[in-house]
């Protein structure tokens, strides 16, 4: 998550306080914490995709998607966003959401299809780091509904859930075939100009969105205490299609169509562009 707005002072954290600075300073690293948390759940995917514990290794990729998404609203809730923050959340993010699913699907599932296999989990991998980078530097007035080409976190979770479901590796070079279309797909996603919906910015506002929401999320809940592979895999298979469903290019409020900009973004056609930012402040990148 990247952390990139002013910090706010709490009341532990106003000046003269006799315990504010060391609260503030206690409060700082919580964000960090989990930032180190999001990498070693990585760095533990690796080592067990290295151990051929391939669902363990699904498991810790969805860890570390939950730490990833828990830093950067900590960082808001306690006023201790920072650019730092933002910077080692997109370093974070390339290790456990680039590196540990394309070795891990390498091991699990291409490993019998020699250099084509390592060569298409390099590409995931290039492809996500790409992604992350072209994230960084949108400017910071784009259309916040949504994300241009598919979150890398997304794209992990792809993987992770495919071998969840079929934790069993391949070892048939034509069953591998399947698997190494799957992963050429997702990296042409996360580089693609498709839009994936931001689910942080639904508005819940009103008691019958409201409802509605906290109703599919229950029901979201409920299938995959129920039947977790069949779940998981459905919700992630789903979102990745989601971005192949045309839509129509508008504003903020839903009324006045905009033109694309060069970077994807969808913004007014008028008006001065907005600066980027080094960092920002989506929960997925």
């Amino acid at each position: 998550m990247a952390r990139d707005a002013p910090p706010r002072h709490g009341i532990m954290g106003r000046p003269g306080h006799p315990m504010g600075a060391r609260a503030r300073r206690g409060i700082f690293i919580l964000p960090s914490l989990l930032t180190v948390g999001n990498v070693l759940a990585g760095y533990a995917a690796i080592i067990a995709a290295q151990q051929s514990e391939f669902a363990r290794a699904a498991l810790l990729l969805g860890v570390a998607a939950v730490l990833d998404n828990l830093d950067g609203r900590v960082a808001r809730a306690t006023g201790t966003t920072s650019s730092f923050g933002g910077q080692f959340d997109s370093l974070a993010d390339v290790l456990s959401f680039g590196v540990a699913p394309a070795f891990l699907v390498f091991r699990w599932g291409m490993e019998g299809l020699g250099r084509w296999g390592w060569v298409a989990s390099f590409l995931f991998l290039i492809c996500g780091a790409m992604r992350l980078a072209r994230f960084n530097i949108q400017p910071a007035g784009g259309d916040k509904r949504f994300f241009i080409g598919l979150p890398i976190p997304a794209a992990a979770m792809v993987v992770g859930a495919v071998i969840f479901y079929h934790p069993q590796p391949i070892v048939e070079p034509g069953l591998a075939v399947p698997v190494l279309v799957l992963v050429l797909v997702l990296s042409g996603l996360m580089v693609s100009r498709l839009r994936y919906r931001s689910f942080k910015s639904l508005d819940a506002r009103g008691k019958p969105r409201s409802f509605l929401i906290v109703g599919l999320l229950a029901l979201l809940l409920a299938a995959v205490v129920a039947a977790p592979q069949v779940a998981l895999l459905s919700l992630s298979m789903l979102y990745m299609l989601s971005g192949l469903v045309p839509r129509r290019r508008l504003s903020r409020r839903g009324r006045v169509p905009v033109a694309p900009v060069p970077d994807g973004s969808a913004l007014a056609e008028t008006g001065p562009r907005p600066q980027a930012h080094p960092a920002r402040d989506g929960h997925e990148r």
